[in-house]
């Protein structure tokens, strides 16, 4: 593995299962979680009422084209700036998104332009801010507790993401768009204050040099090309929900439609996703494998024949199958995140997080589209070997590595 400057140790944190900075740090984030789910089902509602579907549909998407054309900008300042401070900036920048939203849609109905200009505008956002906080774990916890400090948040976000959807419903319903657009500015001011006041961060990252963006962006690619591991790893993780995203996001509902099951059944699929993803999460916390690699990326093998078996047989070998992919979901992110986190070098770090989120941004519609396809021309389960079978043939990369065969964070640690 390429050696890497470590981080500075700017003052000793306690192990993880007793750092309550770090626990409240992590349910406020929660909090905020909950409070996008409650603004994505808003926006979403709030579009079908006024537009089309398919105007509804490039609403909700609108975000995604800002953000995959700034993303790698906020990948240079992550790498360039104090990441807590550009977090501030940046939910501050929400917050005045969210607030214009909810005095428009005071003053008069919501229109199309209005929605379109908030969802554009919480793009250019999130383009900002993803990549500095995806570089905080690395400022707070020591590298051997990044596994559970990545167990530990990500099922607290999954949580609340689940609990916003469901108060989602039920605060567009009886309070519209500019009371789900408060709630959601409420819980991105507390993630100002205590940003600003409480959380420090414990140890200091490399900064990268101070050249133009656009060299910048072109030394991320050079770095990549010259570190073998982080080059892997950036393919293996942009290239995951390429093959789980278009399975569960519409082979499912085309299993369903297909087979007569109705609506509620599909409901029922997506919560044993997210109920998966949820355990296989917490389970890192409990029970911590000691290679972390290669347990995530063969825990991404399991998924592959999970996403397989979505195409094949009654309703309850699906449900069984779905709650098999997002339990894996949950265990491998965890693993890979924290692996990824703890092993490239850290003045690449903002941008190399930037670059796996680009392959869902840019990708993820091909991929979609590329599943519908597929489905219309032959048998259902097609796509879903298609889309397993590609799964469980990338993972032959990594697990191929000796390097991640052997990695362990708690030596690293």
């Amino acid at each position: 593995m390429t050696a890497i400057t470590p981080p500075v140790e700017l003052s000793s944190p306690p192990p993880f299962r007793r750092d309550r900075t770090v626990h409240a740090w992590i349910a406020v984030k929660a909090l905020s979680d909950a409070g996008d789910a409650v603004w994505t089902i808003a926006l979403a509602w709030t579009a079908v009422q006024i537009a089309s579907p398919a105007l509804a549909g490039l609403i909700v998407a609108a975000g995604t084209v800002p953000r995959a054309v700034v993303l790698l900008f906020g990948g240079v300042l992550a790498d360039r700036a104090d990441a807590r401070r550009v977090m501030i900036v940046c939910n501050a920048a929400r917050i005045g998104v969210l607030v214009a939203a909810a005095l428009c849609a005071l003053w008069q109905p919501p229109t199309v332009p209005m929605l379109l200009a908030a969802a554009v505008a919480f793009g250019v956002c999130d383009a900002f801010y993803e990549p500095s906080a995806g570089t905080i774990a690395r400022q707070l916890v020591r590298t051997a507790d990044l596994p559970a400090y990545a167990a530990v948040s990500q099922t607290a976000s999954r949580l609340g993401t689940m609990g916003g959807a469901a108060l989602g419903g039920l605060l567009v319903a009886h309070a519209g768009l500019t009371g789900s657009a408060s709630a959601n500015a409420v819980t991105f001011a507390l993630v100002v204050a205590f940003l600003a006041i409480v959380l420090r961060p414990r140890f200091r990252l490399a900064r990268s040099a101070r050249t133009s963006s656009v060299r910048a962006i072109g030394a991320a690619f050079s770095h990549l090309a010259a570190n073998p591991t982080t080059r892997t790893l950036v393919i293996a993780l942009s290239g995951l929900n390429l093959a789980v995203g278009p399975a569960v996001g519409i082979g499912l509902a085309l299993r369903a439609h297909a087979e007569g099951w109705g609506a509620p059944t599909l409901g029922l699929f997506e919560a044993l996703l997210g109920l998966g993803a949820a355990l296989g999460a917490a389970a890192v916390a409990r029970w911590r494998p000691r290679r972390e690699a290669r347990s995530g990326f063969g825990a991404l093998v399991v998924q592959g024949a999970g996403i397989v078996a979505l195409g094949f047989g009654p309703v309850w070998t699906v449900a069984v199958a779905a709650a098999v992919v997002g339990a894996t979901a949950g265990f491998a992110s965890v693993l890979l995140s924290a692996t990824f986190a703890a092993t490239v070098d850290t003045a690449f770090l903002g941008r190399m997080g930037s670059l796996t989120r680009l392959g869902d941004d840019c990708l993820m519609p091909l991929a979609m589209a590329g599943f519908g396809a597929l489905a219309s021309l032959a048998p259902l389960w097609v796509p879903f070997a298609v889309a397993g079978g590609a799964m469980m043939a990338l993972m032959i990369v990594p697990l191929s590595a000796r390097t991640f065969r052997t990695l362990s964070l708690r030596a690293a640690g």
